[in-house]
């Protein structure tokens, strides 16, 4: 399964944000440090903020932050909100085009699949990933 770059960018701010809890981080600052567009990070933290997963203050000294506990947020909740579909396949499509639906297991096996993928990263959580903050900066410092 391939994620999409909004969702790897949306994963990319939730660490950011979790490895400096005490910071209100920019946009700017954070295409910055992973070197992407400013522009398109825009409408990801706007989802994120959206879906209540970061909070965005604006004005002087304001800036990004999560808006939940890193121990709250998991890696599967974080990809069911930022993908806009998990359509591997002609048949997961409301307007299904694919003629060996009627007779067809692989759609079984592969939502069984995604279950399990989906399931595996629900036990994901931020904390999980940020668990050392510094190493993790040091590594978007270079």
């Amino acid at each position: 399964m391939r994620l999409t770059t909004h969702t790897d960018y949306a994963l990319r701010v939730l660490m950011y944000l979790g490895a400096r809890p005490d910071h209100r981080a920019t946009i700017e600052e954070i295409a910055r440090v992973y070197g992407i567009s400013q522009n398109h990070l825009m409408k990801v933290v706007n989802n994120l903020a959206r879906h209540g997963w970061v909070e965005a203050q604006r004005g002087r000294g304001g800036g990004l932050r999560l808006a939940r506990d890193p121990n709250s947020i998991t890696v599967g909740a974080v990809i069911r909100t930022t993908e806009e579909d998990f359509d591997m396949v002609a048949c997961f499509r409301a307007a299904d085009a694919c003629r060996l639906t009627p007779a067809c297991h692989l759609k079984r096996s592969l939502v069984q699949a995604l279950d399990a993928y989906l399931a595996v990263l629900d036990d994901v959580t931020l904390a999980s990933l940020i668990t050392q903050p510094r190493r993790l900066l040091a590594a978007l410092a270079t």
